[in-house]
């Protein structure tokens, strides 16, 4: 099913989704879950319409152990908003 009449100019052109983080994104960092990450970029392709980043990365914890950890971050300040509030993958950590 088509949401939009008007095809999105990233879409077409397969940059939607940037493979290394940017840094005039605006981003949040999320504890790693089995198959959050895709997850997380198959709701935000279908519910926010500008560039983002989602990946991994280690880091160091509050007891000094290595863990990884889900960076998602976006273009626009309004759709890292809307994806805090609205994303159900985050209402159950």
């Amino acid at each position: 099913m088509i949401k939009d009449k008007k095809p999105n100019p990233f879409n077409v052109f397969n940059i939607r989704q940037v493979k290394s983080p940017v840094p005039y994104f605006e981003y949040v960092d999320l504890p790693l879950k089995y198959n959050l990450e895709t997850s997380l970029s198959k709701w935000i392709q279908s519910n926010v319409k500008n560039r983002y980043y989602v990946g991994r990365k280690v880091t160091l914890d509050k007891d000094n152990k290595l863990s990884q950890i889900i960076t998602v971050g976006f273009e626009e300040n309004r759709d890292m908003s809307y994806f805090m509030l609205a994303c159900p993958h985050l209402k159950y950590s």
